[in-house]
């Protein structure tokens, strides 16, 4: 059953979210990695002290977690539903169909990582793709790879043999094509391996993503649109 948020809780959140220094600092997270606060006041173009003050803020909030290395503190997004609020957030409010992308935001329309699984135009596709193919099923709570998507995936390079059909994922709605991507682990596995045979490379230092002529060529072997 739902748990329904007080308004006490909504506005609480609703106050992490106000401040534009706070809300860089948890954009510059969405990649899924891991910062240091000196570097996320950098990105959110705050003194090292204010950045301080607002990442307190957010980890009492429950929107960010600290990871502890040694005398080093990182921060990064809480969770998997923290980001995926996140990114679905501007929904709420959707742009005009007729208005534009501005340029700035182009390259993240076309490819970009979603708490680290990858979404955008390309990650509509390959979704759009992977259930065309009956790859994927949509159960209840979660997304399960079918027998013969392992099998493809696998001959694609993307999954191995130690991976199973229990690699769960989960529908991701994506702000800006307004249709699902595939989120969770498996989501992220696949994005992992795409990432790592060279198929997306990052733009920039960016969430953005740039897809390779290497993983062109693969994704056109799976049959996913490209235009």
């Amino acid at each position: 059953m739902a748990v329904v948020p007080t308004r006490y809780q909504l506005a609480e959140i609703g106050s992490l979210l106000a401040d534009p220094s706070r809300a860089a600092i948890l954009l510059a997270l969405a990649d899924g990695r891991a910062r240091p606060a000196g570097e996320l006041a950098r990105m959110a173009r705050i003194a090292p002290s204010t950045a301080s003050a607002h990442l307190a803020r957010l980890v009492a909030g429950g929107l960010l977690s600290v990871l502890q290395q040694g005398r080093h503190r990182y921060f990064r997004i809480a969770n998997d539903t923290v980001a995926h609020a996140l990114e679905t957030l501007p929904l709420i409010r959707p742009m005009p169909r007729d208005v534009p992308v501005p340029a700035s935001q182009r390259p993240l329309q076309e490819a970009r990582t979603c708490y680290r699984h990858l979404a955008g135009r390309l990650g509509v596709a390959l979704h759009d793709r992977l259930r065309e193919c009956a790859w994927i099923e949509l159960g209840e709570r979660a997304v399960h790879l079918s027998t013969s998507g392992l099998r493809a995936l696998a001959d694609a390079g993307l999954l191995t043999t130690e991976d199973s059909l229990s690699l769960a994922g989960r529908q991701c709605l994506d702000w800006t094509e307004r249709r699902f991507h595939l989120g969770g682990p498996l989501g992220v596995t696949l994005t992992a391996r795409m990432r790592q045979r060279d198929w997306l490379r990052p733009r920039d230092g960016s969430r953005a993503l740039r897809l390779t002529p290497t993983g062109r060529t693969g994704l056109n072997a799976l049959g996913v649109a490209l235009d």
